[in-house]
């Protein structure tokens, strides 16, 4: 079966005055339609770097892109720019982390949704206005016959991710991209924005590409996870199978810096040492070697000196890292679980 959505050996680099910055190094993924895509990693992975070359965004800018996205049988780096305005927020869409930037301060909200609509339709502003409000509706806001004419600081940071979600889904666009969707949301509101989500993907069947650094948020969403690290992708695979059996030191330590709150509330949290690499001087070989406390397992200077491929791991299948590691799995169960889930190690 052919993916709707297929990123190939994708590279953004940004010329700059001190060299180039390589914000993101040869990704490649699949996605089909009604499916969902997690890509985790720290700031500065190239998480939302790669989401706005799906976009288009860099036309204008100074960045050199280059690989294959192809969107339904389409390559988007070889279409027109005036193309790719037709399909932005047509067939891909995209709600962006912070509504309240996003959204312009001068326009009521329902202008903003309606305007999307209208730019794809040749409808009138009343029609275009009236289907804003279905779609505040849809996404529950309450009153949004009312709520329509307010404006972006009128409404709770809820409510705006809500409405940024209306806007991004009003033309039923087959892939929708959310770029860290419930930032800065309490919890209860953040299971509320994953649950419309989910329910407004069945309804649409769209392809959902899901960015952010929770992977809570991974946990819930996402069919398929990508991990990335340094512009590269380190960890991929599906989403239980990277969760439960990671084969990637990084992917390690992203799990074991996050909460567990049926745990025991004296554990540790268990932080990666170090700081995220510069893209403009990457560290030679495997970009994750400074900061990884296992690379006395790998013999020579292998990790210092030779970038590691991205193969299928020990489990095989479809599950993919990028690690000079020969026993990964062995390693995961007697050193990492025990210190992050000593009570799965205990049943067993």
């Amino acid at each position: 079966m052919s993916s709707f959505l297929s990123v190939r050996d994708l590279k953004v680099h940004f010329p700059t005055v001190d060299g180039v910055v390589m914000a993101t190094d040869g990704l490649s993924f699949e996605l089909q339609r009604g499916k969902t895509l997690g890509i985790v990693g720290e700031s500065g992975s190239g998480k939302s770097v790669s989401s706005s070359a799906i976009l288009g965004l860099h036309r204008k800018s100074s960045a050199i892109v280059s690989g294959e996205i192809w969107l339904d049988g389409v390559d988007l780096l070889q279409i027109s720019d005036e193309e790719m305005r037709r399909r932005r927020g047509k067939d891909v869409a995209m709600i962006f982390q912070d509504p309240l930037s996003a959204m312009h301060p001068y326009y009521t909200v329902g202008n903003q949704i309606a305007e999307a609509y209208l730019v794809h339709n040749n409808v009138s502003k009343k029609a275009a206005k009236k289907r804003a409000i279905e779609m505040l509706d849809r996404v529950g806001i309450p009153q949004p016959d009312r709520r329509v004419d307010d404006y972006p600081h009128q409404f709770s940071g809820g409510m705006r991710q809500r409405a940024m979600i209306a806007m991004g889904l009003i033309n039923n666009p087959s892939l929708l991209i959310a770029d860290e969707p419930t930032t800065a949301l309490d919890v209860t509101v953040q299971a509320q924005i994953l649950d419309l989500l989910q329910d407004l993907q069945k309804e649409f069947d769209s392809a959902v590409m899901i960015i952010t650094h929770d992977l809570g948020v991974v946990a819930e969403m996402a069919d398929d996870v990508l991990v990335m690290y340094a512009g590269r992708a380190v960890e991929y695979g599906k989403c239980k199978e990277i969760l439960t059996h990671p084969e990637m030191p990084y992917t390690w330590g992203l799990l074991s810096s996050v909460p567990d709150v049926t745990g025991d509330t004296s554990a540790k949290l268990i932080p990666i040492p170090g700081n995220p690499p510069s893209l403009l001087n990457p560290p030679s070989g495997c970009a994750f070697h400074p900061r990884c406390t296992h690379m006395d397992k790998v013999p020579g200077d292998l990790c210092r000196t030779e970038m590691p491929e991205l193969v299928p791991g020990v489990s095989a299948g479809e599950h993919l890292k990028r690690c000079h590691l020969a026993n990964p799995d062995e390693i995961y169960a007697t050193e990492i679980l025990p210190e992050i889930a000593p009570e799965l190690v205990e049943e067993k």
